[in-house]
């Protein structure tokens, strides 16, 4: 697999997040098909979660809000969000 050392993977979410595992999924699949090799940092605490972050950039396209918010989010994010972002 191709490894690109300057990608920053975040995978964020609240502690015990129902749709934490499929964000996971659609993240891991996204890794494997376009062939990147890279760790993904998973942070439990106070943020929109799921949210997955590729170079401090939500997938979904939401702006950051300021500070850190505990809640829960209803646009999950997809693998073609995932694809679109790892591709550039």
């Amino acid at each position: 697999m191709a490894q690109r050392n300057s990608l920053r993977i975040q995978l964020l979410s609240v502690p015990d997040c129902p749709l934490v595992e499929s964000a996971r999924s659609a993240l891991k699949n996204s890794l494997a098909q376009t062939h990147i090799d890279a760790i993904v940092q998973e942070l439990v605490g106070d943020h929109s979660s799921p949210t997955i972050l590729i170079d401090r950039f939500d997938v979904t396209g939401r702006p950051r809000e300021p500070g850190n918010q505990a809640s829960c989010r209803l646009d999950l994010p997809t693998e073609e969000q995932i694809l679109v972002t790892l591709r550039g």
